[in-house]
């Protein structure tokens, strides 16, 4: 019994000893942790950097640079026919130009415009356009064409006025 009563205290001295020794492990974690975190927010916010001066101070304001808009003729073309059912699309768009002086390049190479438009827009399914990820890529493969269509002059933008799916 004696024997029994001796090895009882001992294993309470081991659980003591080990929830003790888990008990300092979680705090040396945590202190760590603050350490760590405190560093890394002293390296962030730099308390001894110069104070900067108040925005806008000596901000110079620069002026936005000169944009044409031209509009193209509204283009009406059938898609690609899905299933024996017959769709078509409507769309309207501008072209955003750098300075009036394009607007009489472009002007007389209008059926090359228009032509890869046409041919573009025809092989088209109405899946392709749905969404405003198939409006993105719209955009940036007509753009594409019309820049080879037009070059040297360079259309910065497509900007849809009206697009409709029959």
């Amino acid at each position: 019994m004696a024997n029994e009563a001796v090895e009882g205290d001992e294993l309470l001295d081991d659980e003591e000893g080990s929830s003790g020794g888990k008990k300092k492990l979680i705090l040396i974690i945590v202190v760590a942790l603050l350490l760590i975190g405190g560093g890394a927010a002293f390296f962030i916010l730099d308390p001894f950097a110069e104070p900067e001066e108040v925005a806008g101070t000596e901000e110079k304001i620069v002026a936005p640079e000169p944009v044409v808009f031209f509009p193209l003729p509204a283009i009406t073309v059938n898609l690609e026919n899905v299933a024996g059912r017959q769709q078509y699309l409507k769309l309207k768009a501008t072209l955003e130009l750098r300075d009036q002086g394009e607007i009489s390049k472009i002007e007389p190479l209008m059926p090359r415009v228009l032509d890869a438009f046409q041919v573009y827009l025809r092989e088209l399914r109405t899946t392709d356009i749905e969404g405003s990820a198939g409006m993105f890529r719209l955009k940036e493969e007509l753009q594409r064409r019309i820049n080879i269509a037009v070059y040297p002059v360079e259309v910065r933008k497509i900007l849809f006025e009206e697009i409709l799916i029959q």
